[in-house]
C-alpha cells in the first residue's frame, strides 16, 4: 500500500513525513562487556495534528533462529521539528535515562546527538550518544552510537525496519 500523506498533518512535519507509520523488523548490537546479540523491533511515528511525532520503540531479543526469547528494550519520546530542517528529540527508558538530543533532518536522512543524558542512582553510566535514521529503498534503516561504562562512542545498534 502506498504510504499517504495524512490531511491534518501539521505543516512543520513535512521534513519528516516519511517516518511516520508503524514499522517493524530486526537488528543487532554489540557492545564491550556484552555479548552481541540480535532482536526483533517494533517502532512507531505518529501524529495528533500538532507540530510533533510520538515515537515509541520496543524490541524482543531473538535466539539464532529469530525466535524471541524475552523483552529487549523500550523507549518513548518527541521528535520536535525545529527552524532550518532543525530537529529536537525528548527520550525516556524504563531503565533509568531521560535523553535530549539535536539534529537535522537532510531529505530522508536525520542525524542526531545527544546534548543531555539524565540518569537515575540506579541506571548504569551511559554519557552519550549518535543515532542515524535514513529511508532506503523503502526500509527504515538506523544506527546507534554510544558511550557508556567509560568506554568512548563506538557502534552500538543497526537495524532494518519495513513500514506495515
Amino acid at each position: 500500500m502506498p504510504f499517504v500523506i495524512p490531511e491534518d498533518l501539521h505543516p512543520d512535519l513535512m521534513p519528516v513525513v516519511w517516518l511516520l507509520g508503524t514499522w517493524h523488523g530486526s537488528g543487532k548490537g554489540e557492545y564491550p562487556g556484552i555479548e552481541p546479540f540480535a532482536y526483533d523491533q517494533e517502532v512507531v511515528f505518529a501524529h495528533d495534528g500538532r507540530p510533533f511525532l510520538h515515537y515509541f520503540s520496543r524490541t524482543w531479543i531473538t535466539d539464532g533462529d529469530g525466535e524471541r526469547i524475552r523483552p529487549g528494550a523500550l523507549e518513548t519520546g518527541f521528535l520536535r521539528p525545529a527552524q532550518d530542517k532543525q530537529l529536537e528529540l525528548v527520550l525516556a527508558h524504563p531503565t533509568g535515562y531521560a535523553e535530549v538530543w539535536y539534529g537535522q533532518v537532510e531529505g530522508a536522512r536525520i542525524t542526531l546527538a545527544t546534548d543531555l543524558v539524565a540518569r537515575t542512582s540506579t541506571a548504569k553510566e551511559y554519557t552519550a550518544g549518535q543515532r542515524m535514521y535514513g529511508l532506503v529503498d523503502g526500509a527504515l534503516m538506523y544506527a546507534y552510537d554510544m558511550a557508556a561504562e567509560g568506554h568512548e562512542m563506538q557502534s552500538h545498534l543497526w537495524g532494518k525496519l519495513e513500514r506495515d
